[in-house]
């Protein structure tokens, strides 16, 4: 089974292409744009005659499509970037499947709700709040209205943590910066939304399980169009910052909780709660979600020793 991964540079997509990786019967190639290194293939997924002959080259059975723009700041300063990556090459890719008869996994996000009636079944009618949340739901639409050969299936994830190149890379892995900066610097903290972080390696190893129920040469085999895979453990990301000091054994007075409802813009930018049930995965494709618990994975990473700020989890 050929598997082609897009982002295989990034904190998902590098978890995505090791696992696949570790397995025999795939023949994996992982795609990155700014970090290839020396082991993925360059390739700038926005040049459409570029990205059609690696397809053509490789001729994969799945594409799983990690590659985007995941902060929603970055996305509000640079819209037309963030359109381009996370709604144009959507829709060069639902092309493409159509074309070449493969089945394409679109990595979306919880924002594509708005938070306020939780939790959400895949059913649920879509109503992004921020600008990120629009874009993944434009590449939504895009994979939703292409036709022919191959499937399309959107798989939403929520706020994600776990092994990365810095800590910065993820929403959740920065909180450890802020936890041990003990120079007396303060931080406001978000305790009013909920947050539901799912590691990268579970979502990884539920690709292969998936792929595992759905081999090659059952491509034609009906897979859920929209799946959610998220863990059920909530937190705000205040209460994230006390389980890491209690980890590191290091004070928190320095992080002061936010639990007002935010107003104006703020309140567009942070939707309450958008925690995805995972319902077609227990229910419909009978498997279990495997997501392992948020603290029992820190305290294996990160022990009992001291951590420096730095250090790559």
């Amino acid at each position: 089974m050929k598997v082609l991964i897009t982002g295989a540079s990034g904190v998902l997509g590098s978890a995505v292409y090791e696992e696949f990786k570790k397995h025999r019967g795939y023949e994996v190639l992982g795609l990155a744009h700014s970090n290839p290194g020396t082991e993925l293939r360059k390739l700038d997924l926005l040049d459409v005659p570029a990205t059609d002959a690696l397809i053509q080259e490789f001729l994969p059975d799945w594409v799983i499509h990690c590659a985007a723009e995941r902060r929603p700041d970055v996305a509000e300063k640079d819209p037309q970037a963030a359109e381009a990556l996370n709604a144009q090459v959507p829709n060069t890719l639902a092309q493409l499947s159509a074309t070449y008869g493969f089945n394409l996994f679109y990595i979306s996000t919880d924002y594509v709700f708005d938070g306020t009636k939780p939790p959400y079944e895949v059913d649920d009618a879509p109503n992004p709040v921020n600008f990120y949340g629009k874009t993944k739901r434009q590449g939504e639409v895009a994979l939703e209205s292409v036709e022919g050969p191959g499937q399309r299936v959107i798989v939403r994830v929520p706020v994600l943590y776990g092994p990365a190149k810095k800590n910065s890379d993820t929403a959740i892995n920065i909180l450890l910066d802020v936890v041990q900066d003990q120079s007396g610097k303060t931080y406001k903290m978000d305790h009013y939304a909920t947050r539901y972080p799912t590691n990268t390696l579970d979502i990884a190893a539920f690709f292969h399980r998936l792929a595992s129920k759905f081999p090659a040469e059952s491509c034609s085999v009906p897979i859920p169009s929209i799946i959610h895979y998220s863990s059920a453990e909530p937190f705000t990301k205040y209460e994230i910052c006390l389980i890491f000091a209690k980890i590191l054994g290091v004070g928190h007075e320095h992080i002061i909780p936010d639990a007002e409802e935010p107003k104006g813009e703020a309140a567009v930018s942070r939707p309450r709660d958008c925690h995805l049930s995972t319902s077609v995965i227990e229910n419909t494709l009978k498997m279990d979600v495997g997501a392992r618990g948020f603290e029992d994975y820190w305290r294996g990473v990160i022990g009992k020793g001291e951590v420096a700020a730095d250090v790559v989890y």
